[in-house]
C-alpha cells in the first residue's frame, strides 16, 4: 500500500483472531445472544448489526477462545477475500474471517478502512485468484498498514465513516419506505381491509372481494428475458443502474430501459427473487423483467404481488429455474375499479424517495472510494478532505 506514512504489521496492532465454527451436527450450539458472523453478513456496512445465525451460550462456550468483543475490525480471508466489518457487541466469526481486537495504539473504524485499502490491493495483485484465495492467520498478521498518530486515525476514521453513516441512514430509510408500501398492500390486498363491507367470494388465489378477479401475468404486463447478450464483463462505473440475479450490483451504459419495471431472478439459488427497478436501468441474461401493460394495474403492484420466491413456480433441483412460460402463466390477483393503478400512484412517492436515496448512496460511496487511498496515504490532508465531503452531504 504506496504510503509516505510509517508501515506496521496487522499482528502489532492488537490480538489476531482466526474464528471457528461449533458442529453444526449439535443444534443446541445456535440460536442464542451471540451473533455468529460469517461473510454474508460483511455486505451491509461498517457495524455488523444482523447476522443469519446465532451462537447459543454453549455454542459460546465452546467458542470461548475466539470470542470478539464489540470493536474488533474482520476481513474474510478464504473464499471470498476481504469483505471487512466491525462488531458492535460481543460476537463470534466462523473460520473464514480473521479479526483484530484492537489495542490502544489504533482506532477501530480507522483500521476498518485500512482494511477496506487492503481488500484492493489483494484484489489487484491476485486478481481474485488461488494467490489470496486463502490468507492464513500468519500472512494476515504480516500484512502492514499506514498508522498516524491516534489522533489523526480518529480524524480520517470520521471523515469517511460520515459518509459510510450517511448511506447507512439512506439504506435504513428506503428499508421503513418498502415497508410502508408493503404494509399497505397488506392491507389493500391481503387482508382486503378496506374492501370486505362489498363481500367476499371464492378464487384460484383464494377469498377475495366480490367483483375482483385474477389474471395471468402475461395478460396484463410485458413479460421477457433479461439482455441475453450483455454479462457482467459489460458493466462500467458509469451508466444506468443493472440488475442481476443478486439484485442492483452494476452499471450499463446501454440497454436502458427508461420506465419502471420488475427484476425476476430466474435460474440459480436466487430464482425467485424480486427487485423494483426504476428510472433507466437493465438486467443481464438469467433474469426475467416484466412492467404493466393493462392500464387497469400498476408495476408497483406487479412488483408486491409478485414478491416472495415462493410465489414462483420452480423447475429443477440441482440449478432451479423459472421459465418464460410459467411466468406467463403465473395467475395472480386482479382487483377491480381500477384499485391496483392507484395503489401504485398512492405509493410511487415512496419509491421516487427511495430512488433519490440510492443515487446518493451511490455518489457518497464513489466520493468515500475516492478519498480513502489518499487519506491513508496521506495525499490528501485531513482538512482538505472535510472541506470536500461537506460540500457532498
Amino acid at each position: 500500500m504506496g504510503s509516505e506514512r510509517p508501515l506496521q504489521p496487522i499482528g502489532t496492532l492488537g490480538k489476531v483472531v482466526t474464528g471457528k465454527t461449533p458442529s453444526t451436527q449439535d443444534t443446541s450450539n445456535f440460536g442464542g445472544p451471540y451473533p455468529f458472523i460469517t461473510i454474508p453478513d460483511l455486505e451491509a456496512n461498517v457495524y455488523v448489526r444482523d447476522t443469519a445465525r446465532t451462537l447459543s451460550e454453549k455454542g459460546a462456550e465452546l467458542l470461548r477462545s475466539c470470542l470478539l468483543p464489540a470493536n474488533a475490525v474482520m476481513m474474510s480471508c478464504i473464499a471470498t477475500v476481504g469483505k471487512c466489518g466491525v462488531t458492535i457487541t460481543p460476537s463470534f466469526t466462523n473460520q473464514q474471517i480473521n479479526s483484530v481486537i484492537c489495542s490502544d495504539s489504533i482506532d477501530p473504524r480507522y483500521l476498518y478502512y485500512c482494511f477496506k485499502q487492503l481488500t484492493r490491493q489483494l484484489e489487484a495483485t491476485g486478481g481474485g485468484g488461488s494467490v489470496y484465495t486463502n490468507v492464513s492467520k500468519s500472512r494476515f498478521s504480516e500484512l502492514r498498514v499506514p498508522v498516524p498518530p491516534l489522533a489523526e486515525q480518529r480524524a480520517i476514521a470520521h471523515i469517511l465513516g460520515t459518509l459510510d453513516d450517511k448511506v447507512e441512514v439512506n439504506r435504513r430509510m428506503n428499508q421503513t419506505l418498502e415497508a410502508m408500501a408493503q404494509a399497505l398492500f397488506k392491507s389493500w390486498f391481503v387482508d382486503f381491509e378496506p374492501f370486505r363491507d362489498q363481500g367476499m367470494q371464492d378464487s384460484p388465489v383464494g377469498e377475495i372481494p366480490v367483483g375482483w378477479g385474477v389474471a395471468k401475468l402475461g395478460e396484463i404486463a410485458d413479460v421477457n428475458w433479461g439482455d441475453t447478450n450483455v454479462t457482467k464483463k459489460s458493466y462500467v462505473s458509469q451508466g444506468y443502474l443493472a440488475y442481476s440475479a443478486k439484485g442492483p450490483d452494476g452499471f450499463l451504459p446501454y440497454y436502458d430501459y427508461d420506465c419502471t419495471g420488475v427484476v425476476v431472478s430466474a435460474i440459480g439459488a436466487n430464482s425467485g427473487y424480486t427487485w423494483l427497478a426504476r428510472g433507466k436501468w437493465s438486467c443481464i441474461k438469467n433474469t426475467i423483467r416484466f412492467w404493466a401493460t393493462d392500464t387497469q394495474i400498476s408495476t408497483e403492484y406487479l412488483f408486491f404481488v409478485t414478491h416472495g420466491n415462493s410465489i414462483w413456480p420452480l423447475r429443477g433441483s440441482a440449478q432451479p429455474f423459472i421459465s418464460q412460460t410459467d411466468a406467463r402463466n403465473l395467475v395472480v390477483l386482479y382487483p377491480a375499479n381500477g384499485i391496483a393503478k392507484k395503489f401504485g400512484t398512492t405509493v410511487e412517492p415512496l419509491f421516487e424517495k427511495i430512488e433519490v436515496n440510492e443515487y446518493e448512496s451511490r455518489t457518497l460511496a464513489a466520493t468515500r472510494d475516492t478519498l480513502l487511498p489518499k487519506l491513508l496515504s496521506g495525499e490528501i490532508r485531513v482538512k482538505d478532505a472535510e472541506g470536500f465531503v461537506e460540500s457532498k452531504l
